[in-house]
């Protein structure tokens, strides 16, 4: 089958469609009386995965590309500040629909995750972080893997080995990422087991073991980098073949769906956008699975 933008956007648009109908409770309340929007919710998360695809960063180009090129698909395109608001409100909705997409594929059975952190830069200036309305939430961090300090956030994902998202949380730079991953064990309990036990690859950050054994009482075996005082561990060759895949999945993140730029300037902006781009991974990969694609990561046939 071919791929390309257009087809995703009419599978995923149809998905989405059908799960809103199936689902009244998904459906944001609307007055009795009053002027309904022109452009449906489903419609709007649709357009909202392929901006990011796209690497379209900044809302108002994204909507002047959009009435160029866009309009046999959405016939009904917001403006700039009406696009923003809504997108704002869905972010349940996008939670919800990243595990829809997940689920309807067989990936997420498959007895490896893979776990790692990044950050989310919201900042760079002093007066940035002075006047940001993220302050509190947002705070200085250190980046290990490109060894430097961060203000902004912090994005902990658990994927599967082809790198769909199964879990994840968005939290203060400063939060302890071993908490996180075990936090997310407990709070999504239903796509982190297997019958045979699950295996986690992690990198050396998260060495504890505190939450080895934490991990180990879930059913989860992990394998991760020894301390030069330790023995050899098990789990050695499978380390070595996916350790990259755990920096790969946020290299796609930050490199194709500019998960740095993400333009957020308020709580609610950046957990959307956020999770703009983490829907529209998932929905690349869910849409290369149902059409045999060969790499199922890959954004090519969609990003232009």
């Amino acid at each position: 089958m071919h791929v390309d933008r257009d087809t995703l956007a009419t599978a995923l648009y149809v998905k989405i469609d059908d799960e809103l109908k199936a689902s009244p409770q998904l459906n944001r309340w609307r007055p009795a009386v009053g002027i309904a929007p022109k452009i449906t919710d489903a419609e709007l998360i649709t357009l909202a995965v392929l901006q990011s695809v796209l690497g379209y960063h900044k809302e108002a180009q994204w909507i002047r590309y959009a009435r160029k090129n866009l309009l046999h698909l959405f016939p009904d395109l917001p403006k700039q500040p009406g696009y923003n608001k809504r997108l704002r409100t869905l972010t349940s909705q996008i939670t919800h629909f990243i595990r829809l997409l997940t689920l309807d594929t067989d990936l997420w059975q498959h007895p490896v995750r893979i776990a790692d952190s990044t950050p989310v830069e919201c900042g760079r200036s002093r007066e940035t972080v002075k006047r940001s309305d993220l302050a509190g939430w947002a705070s200085y961090g250190y980046c290990a893997s490109h060894s430097r300090r961060f203000w902004g956030l912090r994005l902990h994902l658990v994927t599967t080995v082809h790198g769909l998202p199964v879990a994840f949380a968005l939290t203060t730079a400063k939060t302890d990422e071993r908490e996180v991953l075990v936090d997310l064990f407990d709070l999504d309990n239903g796509l982190l087991t297997h019958p045979d036990g699950l295996i986690l690859i992690v990198d050396k950050g998260y060495r504890d073991a505190a939450t080895e054994k934490q991990l180990a009482e879930r059913g989860v075996t992990m394998i991760r980098p020894a301390y030069r005082t330790e023995p050899p561990r098990p789990g050695r060759a499978l380390l070595r073949a996916l350790r990259q895949s755990i920096e790969s999945v946020n290299q796609t993140f930050k490199g194709q769906l500019d998960l740095e730029r993400h333009g957020g300037r308020t709580p609610a902006g950046v957990a959307v956008r956020v999770l703009q781009r983490i829907l529209a991974l998932t929905a690349v990969i869910w849409h290369n699975w149902h059409t045999n694609q060969p790499v199922l990561r890959s954004l090519t046939a969609y990003d232009h």
